[in-house]
């Protein structure tokens, strides 16, 4: 028997409020029983060998991901369906930057399914919005935390008995068509060419040779290489972020709140 956390984290957000509900389910789970320590599959490694992934029935999973326009990321969507999950139990989270994470659930939902996986309970939760840092600021904060912890019991109970109710999430199917605004970081003059952004990119969007070179077509605006960058070099375009920013400045205006599906 054994915890797994299978998260796709660019900027980190996604992991930060997953990791409160992984922390404490694992805790729960590991006291007086024969549970491993928790384990973390990293979907943003795209080197990674998922298909090699086997997971037993008797294990219990957290899959977390961001939302990126209401949907699964496609590189993450892709790597979890690789996984063999043999009906190992899951607990999905999406979470997304206060605007709406739309059919986010829906679809991780029917990718768990389909990759063997039996979906027990669900969380919507909050970080801050990777590209418009302004809205989610802070978030997951204590009065987040306090609610992750209350989901965590919950869900333990729901995990404890042996016949399940089978889990209903909001969402629409067929889901709504991509829309992410492409934003594509560029480097400044202040960049070293030390490469750190091209060797995490979970695309292998950046040229390794050149770091000045990006594959447009790759890039799924994580922004990833903007969080790691050491000098601060790599952004996306001001006008374009300022359009962006002032897009989700109604949608984003009133703090929402994690929810629960069990």
């Amino acid at each position: 028997m054994a915890f797994y956390e299978i998260v796709f984290s660019p900027t980190g957000g996604t992991k930060k409020a997953a990791g409160i509900l992984a922390g404490e389910l694992a805790k729960n789970l590991t006291s007086g029983s024969p549970v491993h320590s928790l384990s973390i599959i990293d979907l943003t490694d795209g080197r990674a060998d998922f298909a090699g992934i086997r997971l037993a029935p008797n294990d219990t999973v957290l899959i977390a991901v961001p939302s990126y326009g209401g949907r699964v990321p496609l590189p993450a969507g892709e790597r979890l369906a690789q996984i063999k999950g043999n009906g190992a139990k899951a607990v999905l989270v999406c979470v997304y930057g206060n605007r709406a994470y739309e059919d986010t659930l829906a679809e991780l939902q029917d990718i768990a399914e389909t990759a063997g996986f039996a979906p027990a309970a669900a969380v919507a939760a909050l970080a801050e919005h990777s590209i418009a840092h302004r809205y989610g600021s802070g978030r997951p904060d204590s009065q987040d935390e306090q609610q992750l912890r209350f989901f965590a019991a919950q869900i333990l109970a729901k995990l404890s008995v042996s016949a399940r109710a089978p889990l209903s999430l909001p969402g629409n199917r067929p889901y709504k068509p991509f829309g992410v605004i492409k934003l594509v970081p560029v480097p400044a003059e202040n960049c070293t060419q030390c490469g750190l952004c091209a060797v995490h990119c979970p695309v292998q969007a950046i040229d390794s040779s050149d770091v000045r070179k990006t594959d447009t077509e790759k890039c799924i605006s994580c922004m990833r290489c903007a969080a790691l960058c050491p000098q601060k070099a790599r952004q996306a375009d001001p006008q374009a972020l300022s359009a962006v920013e002032e897009h989700l400045k109604k949608v984003c205006a009133l703090r929402k709140e994690p929810e629960l599906y069990i």
